[in-house]
């Protein structure tokens, strides 16, 4: 799950290397910590948060296969 989130995250910003992806497990959950670099915080999160969004639909559905539930944060 960190992979791909990390995947997603370094496709669509200007400065990959910025990018860290933390994972914080829970009994039945996943909290996945999404930082980028300040200036890219616009790429990732998208007019209206419509590619957070998005980033988020394909974590639950990668997720929903593993039987977990997973959270997205971008910081």
């Amino acid at each position: 799950m960190k992979e791909l989130v990390e995947f997603l995250a370094k496709a669509l910003v200007d400065n990959p290397d910025a990018v860290q992806v933390n994972q914080v497990e829970g009994e039945k959950s996943v909290i996945l910590e999404l930082r980028v670099a300040p200036e890219d915080m616009g790429k990732v999160i998208g007019k209206q948060g419509r590619i957070a969004k998005a980033i988020r639909t394909v974590i639950k559905a990668a997720a929903a296969k593993e039987g977990k539930r997973v959270v997205l944060e971008i910081i």
